[in-house]
């Protein structure tokens, strides 16, 4: 059986797309290849200890948005990170911008998103390889023999991995001058180092610490300013991401330490334990921003393009946006 949408990608974009659209009664699908919902928004417990490794604390100036975030989360903390350390340039400089609200999240900033996935039908662990248009109906396949139809289709993907699918679908109706517009963007890499520290370890007094003079750093948090966690997150620059993007996780782990150290002190370079994670597709160019997510027909199936590249400002709050703002102009399911 044919479900009216089926949205590729379980990130904030594609929740939020997916709520707003079986909300308004449409039998929607997500695949996503993670085995949780939440793409970048990612909190993961090591040795007992939380870490958020993507964005480590969520921020924004909408109403709904913020709004949304404080039903989604038990706690925030508002205004973390209020104790900043260095004069480094943050990957989003406008959340410590006048009327911006920064908000931490205590249970982690997951939380958000997997209470957007409350009540959705969500197929995880699902590596989606073939889209194509056939019959009246857009058809999805993935590597273990799954099939799946439906009359809309929703990429909520990074835009690298969302290029393949639009080129599968090509020639279409808009889809060439949609492929022009997307390559002229770019996601960017980020090498992130997650490391916990003995019971005892005096934790550092800032919450976030942006170095400037380590050309390696993008910024390191200290995640016990927002739980019981004796842990630093350490996330690499995007040039320094990408020469090193290939490299043994052991090799550029032990540099993103030693950079660390240098800031912050010798302790970092010992951590009693430490796991690392390649992003690959971490988050937009600061250049790269477009009005709003893109619809393209095909007969009478419409194709959506939502991310955080498709809502200004960037970041959580603009992949939430652009998630509701494609879901609206979707609009009522084909009956």
């Amino acid at each position: 059986m044919a479900s009216d949408v089926i949205v590729i990608g379980a990130g904030v974009a594609g929740l939020s797309c997916a709520a707003r659209l079986q909300a308004a009664g449409a039998g929607v699908l997500l695949l996503d290849r993670a085995d949780k919902p939440g793409g970048r928004c990612a909190t993961r417990q090591f040795h007992g200890q939380s870490a958020d490794y993507g964005p480590v604390f969520l921020h924004g100036r909408d109403p709904d948005f913020l709004a949304a975030v404080r039903t989604a989360c038990a706690e925030t903390r508002p205004g973390w990170p209020g104790k900043v350390s260095g004069t480094g340039k943050p990957c989003q400089p406008e959340a410590f911008s006048p009327g911006e609200s920064r908000l931490g999240i205590p249970e982690g900033v997951n939380s958000f998103p997997r209470s957007l996935a409350a009540g959705l039908r969500i197929q995880l662990n699902c590596r989606v390889q073939t889209v194509s248009w056939d019959g009246g109906l857009f058809s999805v396949t993935d590597g273990a023999g799954g099939q799946w139809q439906s009359r809309d289709l929703v990429l909520a993907l990074a835009l690298e991995q969302a290029l393949p699918f639009l080129r599968q679908l090509a020639p279409g109706e808009g889809i060439p001058q949609a492929l022009a517009l997307l390559g002229m963007f770019h996601t960017v890499p980020c090498l992130t180092v997650i490391a916990g520290y003995p019971a005892g370890t005096r934790m550092p007094e800032w919450d976030v610490q942006y170095p400037e003079a380590e050309e390696s750093l993008l910024l390191v948090s200290n995640e016990s300013g927002k739980r019981d966690a004796k842990v630093l997150v350490v996330q690499a620059a995007p040039r320094w991401s990408r020469v090193h993007l290939e490299d043994d996780p052991d090799a550029w782990s032990d540099a993103l330490l030693a950079s660390a150290a240098r800031v912050t002190g010798a302790w970092v370079t010992a951590p009693e334990w430490r796991h690392t994670h390649r992003w690959r597709f971490a988050r937009l160019d600061r250049a790269n921003e477009l009005a709003a997510p893109l619809v393209l027909s095909r007969n009478q199936g419409r194709l959506g393009v939502c991310g955080d590249l498709f809502s200004p400002g960037g970041g959580v709050q603009a992949a939430w946006r652009s998630g509701r703002e494609l879901a609206e102009r979707l609009g009522a399911p084909h009956r």
